[in-house]
């Protein structure tokens, strides 16, 4: 056992962490494509 698993900082999952991440930039990128529908149907 190396140093680093010893001194470990998260103790979170990194099963966790990578479903929020995913979440965050899916809502993100949803969220850009909502606003460019807006702007369609307001401008269109």
């Amino acid at each position: 056992m190396n140093e680093f698993e010893k001194n470990v900082q998260s103790k979170n999952h990194d099963v966790i962490d990578s479903i929020k991440g995913f979440t965050f930039s899916f809502l993100f990128f949803f969220i850009i494509f909502f606003i460019g529908v807006i702007f369609e149907v307001i401008g269109g």
